[in-house]
């Protein structure tokens, strides 16, 4: 068993994991998302990207890409739910967690594509 291989795969899952439990619940609802876990789904994704630098295949390119996407914008839904709770003041999440909702949405398909390319290409390789 290759560790490097392992690792590799633990942190692709536990991003999309972390992610998908952050974006599930009310869109209307902030008690259903959590401050932490969406710091925690950022942390475990910026490890993900790390481990997909150096990967000069063209599968690694596309790996790096999602996991780009899907930092992207869970670093937005960080800065617009820290703008708008502590510059804007707004209270309740009407406004803006629809918006912090939807952005982790979208990494989390872009966390999903990576599952879907790990799987694709742990059954392509041959003993």
């Amino acid at each position: 068993m290759n560790s490097e291989k392992v690792i590799f795969a633990f942190f692709i899952v536990f991003a999309m994991t972390l992610n998908f439990g952050f974006f599930i619940g009310g869109m209307d609802e902030v008690s259903h998302h959590s401050e932490y876990e969406l710091f925690a789904a950022i942390v475990v994704n910026l490890i993900a990207t790390v481990l997909k630098f150096g990967d000069r295949t063209h599968l690694g390119a596309v790996f790096l890409a999602t996991s780009l996407v899907a930092v992207i914008q869970l670093v937005a839904a960080a800065i617009i739910w820290g703008l708008s709770e502590h510059v804007f003041e707004t209270v309740g999440g009407a406004d803006w967690l629809p918006i912090v909702v939807s952005l982790s949405g979208g990494a989390f398909l872009a966390n999903i594509t990576s599952v879907v390319l790990l799987v694709a290409e742990t059954l392509s390789v041959r003993r």
